[in-house]
C-alpha cells in the first residue's frame, strides 16, 4: 500500500490497519493528516481484497482533535474545513463497502471522538476515552460527534457529556454503548486485529449490506426500512456469495467467498 507522510496503512492478510502517524502532537489533525487520511481510506476502501479497516493511532492517544497551532487558511472558513476537510474523510468511512473498527489508544477528543465514534465497531483500551472538550474553549462538538452522542445516549445525557466535558473512559463506553469491546492498553491491537480477522472471513457481500441496511435504519421509518432491507436482501439472495454459502453449508465445509 502508498506511503504517506502522516499516516500509516499496514496489511495483515484481508485486514488494512490505518494509523494516525503524529504522536508527538497525540495524532491532531492538520491539513496534512486530513489530506492522508482521506487519501489512505479510499485506498483501504477500493482494495477488493481487504474485507475489514481499523482505525487507530501511534503513540499514547488516538486523537487528541484539531491541530489549534494550525491557522486556517486565508479566505477559508471552519465551514470549509469541517464540510471540505473532514466530512469526506468520514462519509468515506460511513459508506465504505467494509466495516470499519476504530482501536482507541488514549484520548479520542474533539474531532478525534468523533472519528472513533463514525466507525461501525469500537474497541477501546482500558485507558482509552472519548472526550468532548469543545466547551472548554469555548467551542461545540462537531464532525457529526452530537449525531453520534444522541442517538446512543439520548438528548439530555449527551448534553451533559458535552457540556460537562466529562471524560468517557473504556468500561463506561462499553456501558453505555459507546463502545463494543474493552481490552488491556497493551493488547488494543491485537484483540482488535483477531476481531477484524474473525470479520473478514464473513460473506463481504453480507457485511456491506447488512451496513448499509443499518445506515438507512437510522434515519428512516419503519416502512421504509422494510423497503430498502428487501432491496439489498433481493441483491444478496441473487449473489454467487449466497449460492456457496448454501452449498458449504450443506457440504459442512468453509465458503470460499468471492464478494460477489
Amino acid at each position: 500500500m502508498s506511503q504517506y507522510e502522516t499516516v500509516t496503512v499496514e496489511r495483515h492478510g484481508p485486514v488494512a490497519v490505518v494509523s494516525l502517524n503524529r504522536p508527538d502532537v497525540l495524532n491532531a489533525f492538520n491539513s496534512a493528516l486530513m489530506r492522508d487520511l482521506l487519501s489512505a481510506v479510499e485506498e483501504v476502501n477500493t482494495d477488493d481484497s481487504v474485507r475489514v479497516g481499523i482505525l487507530t493511532g501511534e503513540g499514547r492517544a488516538f486523537s487528541a482533535g484539531a491541530d489549534l497551532s494550525e491557522t486556517i487558511p486565508e479566505g477559508e472558513t471552519v465551514i470549509d474545513q469541517l464540510n471540505l476537510g473532514y466530512k469526506p474523510i468520514l462519509m468515506a468511512i460511513t459508506d465504505s463497502p467494509q466495516p470499519w473498527i476504530s482501536a482507541v489508544n488514549g484520548a479520542a477528543a474533539g474531532i478525534g471522538s468523533a472519528f472513533a465514534m463514525n466507525c461501525d465497531l469500537t474497541v477501546m483500551a482500558e485507558n482509552g476515552y472519548i472526550y468532548q472538550a469543545f466547551t472548554a474553549i469555548g467551542l461545540i462538538p462537531d464532525g457529526g460527534a452530537c449525531w453520534h452522542l444522541a442517538r446512543t445516549l439520548g438528548r439530555k445525557r449527551a448534553y451533559e457529556l458535552i457540556v460537562s466535558g466529562e471524560k468517557m473512559y473504556g468500561q463506561q463506553c462499553l456501558e453505555l454503548g459507546l463502545c463494543n469491546r474493552v481490552v488491556p492498553a497493551d493488547d488494543l491491537l491485537s484483540e482488535t486485529l483477531a476481531w477484524a480477522q474473525e470479520l473478514a472471513q464473513k460473506s463481504p457481500l453480507s457485511l456491506r449490506h447488512a451496513k448499509a441496511a443499518l445506515n438507512g435504519a437510522m434515519n428512516n421509518s419503519v416502512a421504509d426500512t422494510i423497503s430498502n432491507e428487501a432491496d439489498l436482501q433481493h441483491l444478496c439472495i441473487n449473489s454467487d456469495d449466497a449460492k456457496e454459502g448454501v452449498i458449504a453449508f450443506m457440504q459442512k465445509r468453509t465458503p470460499e467467498w468471492k464478494g460477489r
